[in-house]
């Protein structure tokens, strides 16, 4: 094995390449052994994925969420710390800024990022809090997550049920003012000039009539090469790795853990807090619903900070592709009516094998020796 090769199999992107290939590898295997043809069910997820311009948009903006909420976790494991209250910080945003979008109704120019900043605001509180318990009192991120992610849910059946935000004979609340919406050209498209004009255009008819079209994806890749910027070419950034890596060291070497801790989640909860506001929005149908369950969004997020190895440009592919698993599964399970969970259990390798994936410069390090003395 020559030392190119060595060097590209050690590679996290080959390591998370042969991770994927195993998650689909495992999947086929379960649809074999349930009674459907493999071949066909990935040839029915990939045409749901990519076989109109349509679908193609969906799975991109179902994305950005996931994206920031996977910047959101990715950015809190640099400080080495655990947070799985993205999910409550995402809904606590969507909550705040659907109330903000409601009781208000200035120009555009004022309202969109009024709403977009109360709920990252909402949601930088909410993390800025775990933060806070973590370096004060020394309670464990999860713990203080777990309690403040049921919180949230809550918070959001309360205000939807409120008699002022509940909309009657719904199950959430109104809508929020048009002037607040992300939406590319949403009064036009309905129009009878918007109609005629698509009509005549039948790639731009799936794309901006038959979708939610907005250019959120693109401010969350945007905020993804900002967090990249922040974490490696920063000298704040260099700190909260430090502390992440070694915080004895870090707090000998003069740098405050405490404060970066609480800085960390501040920031970390912010970027879930931007996932909910621009969720709210960049949707034809801006309201928040009573939940019954966690929606995932966040939790989501975890996966897709460790299928990018917490890295805030890898947050951009992981939520693509994961995005396009959840896509492709309900369509897979709409026309082969084959379990939803098939794509779940796919993901969850995926997921596992990135884990694992550590193992692989082991092996091949273990091979190189064995070929060195072989050699000699």
């Amino acid at each position: 094995m020559t030392k190119n090769m060595s060097r590209i199999l050690k590679s996290y992107f080959m390591r998370t390449f042969i991770a994927l290939c195993l998650g689909f590898i495992v999947a086929s295997l379960i649809l074999f052994i349930t009674g459907y043809n493999p071949s066909q069910c990935l040839a029915v997820m990939f045409n749901a994925v990519f076989s109109r311009p349509k679908f193609i948009v969906n799975v991109i903006l179902k994305s950005t969420p996931i994206i920031l909420t996977g910047l959101s976790v990715a950015f809190a494991f640099k400080m080495g710390l655990f947070n799985i209250g993205a999910e409550g910080q995402y809904i606590v945003s969507t909550v705040v800024a659907a109330i903000v979008g409601i009781m208000f109704n200035f120009h555009p120019v004022i309202q969109i990022p009024l709403v977009i900043l109360s709920g990252v605001l909402a949601g930088a509180i909410f993390g800025g809090i775990i933060g806070f318990l973590k370096s004060r009192f020394g309670i464990h991120e999860v713990i203080t997550s777990i309690m403040l992610n049921w919180i949230a849910l809550y918070l959001c059946n309360y205000v939807s049920n409120s008699a002022l935000f509940h909309k009657p004979e719904s199950d959430g609340t109104y809508p929020i003012n048009d002037s607040g919406l992300t939406l590319f050209m949403y009064k036009w498209k309905f129009s009878e000039e918007g109609r005629i004009f698509l009509k005549n255009n039948p790639i731009l008819n799936d794309i901006i009539l038959k979708t939610d079209f907005n250019f959120n994806f693109i401010f969350a890749v945007f905020m993804a090469i900002i967090v990249w910027v922040v974490i490696y070419k920063t000298r704040k950034g260099y700190e909260f790795r430090a502390c992440g890596l070694n915080p004895d060291a870090a707090q000998n070497a003069g740098i405050d853990v405490n404060r970066n801790i609480i800085y960390s989640m501040l920031i970390s909860g912010a970027l879930a807090g931007l996932a909910g506001s621009l969720a709210i929005t960049g949707s034809s149908n801006p309201v928040v619903h009573v939940l019954s369950a966690f929606e995932n969004n966040g939790f989501n997020g975890l996966s897709v900070a460790l299928i990018a190895g917490s890295s805030p440009l890898g947050c951009i592919f992981a939520g693509v592709m994961f995005s396009g698993l959840i896509y492709a599964g309900q369509t897979l399970q709409f026309k082969m009516h084959a379990p939803s969970e098939i794509v779940n259990i796919m993901i969850g390798t995926i997921v596992f094998f990135v884990a694992m994936s550590v193992i692989i410069p082991m092996i091949v390090n273990k091979m190189v020796e064995k070929e060195e003395r072989k050699n000699a």
